[in-house]
C-alpha cells in the first residue's frame, strides 16, 4: 500500500468509514493503558464524543447510537482521542467511571485469552481478569 500524505500528514479530520459508515474504535484506560473494549462509531459518535468529552457508540446489534453509561451508569470520560494514519480507526483514552467497561460486569471485555490446544487438539479459552465488578441484571435489567 502506498503513502497518502493527504491523510496521513493531515490536520483535518476525515474519518474513513466502512460500507456500513462505521470505524472501528479501541478503548483503553487512561492511567493503565488496559484495553477496555472495542467499539464501533459513525459520524455522530465521533461528534457527540468530542462535544462531549464523554463517550458515544454505534451499537451494530440495536443500529442505534449510545453513551456509554447512559443505562449503567458507567460513563467513560474521554481523555484523549486519536486517530490511526489512515484514519479508519479511533482510539479513545478514557476514565472509566463506575463499575467496568463491560456489559457482562467485568472491568474489560477482554476476560477471556486463547490457548492452544495441546496435541493437536483445537484452541480453547481461559478465563483471566474475570472478577465480575458489577451485577449485569441488577444494572440493566433482566431481558
Amino acid at each position: 500500500m502506498s503513502a497518502n500524505p493527504d491523510i496521513e500528514e493531515s490536520l483535518v479530520l476525515s474519518p474513513r468509514f466502512g460500507a456500513d459508515g462505521l470505524v472501528t474504535c479501541v478503548v483503553t484506560d487512561a492511567g493503565s493503558g488496559e484495553v477496555l473494549m472495542v467499539a464501533h462509531m459513525n459520524a455522530e459518535a465521533i461528534g457527540r464524543t468530542v462535544a462531549t468529552g464523554e463517550a458515544h457508540y454505534y451499537s451494530r446489534s440495536r443500529k442505534a447510537l449510545w453513551k456509554k453509561g447512559a443505562s449503567s451508569g458507567h460513563v467513560q470520560r474521554v481523555v484523549e482521542i486519536r486517530v490511526d494514519c489512515d484514519q479508519d480507526a479511533i482510539w479513545l483514552r478514557v476514565e472509566q467511571h463506575g463499575g467496568g467497561a463491560c456489559h457482562t460486569g467485568r472491568r474489560s471485555c477482554f476476560y477471556r485469552a486463547i490457548v492452544p490446544g495441546a496435541d493437536g487438539a483445537p484452541a480453547s479459552l481461559e478465563f483471566r481478569d474475570d472478577e465480575r465488578l458489577f451485577d449485569p441484571a441488577t444494572v440493566y435489567g433482566s431481558k
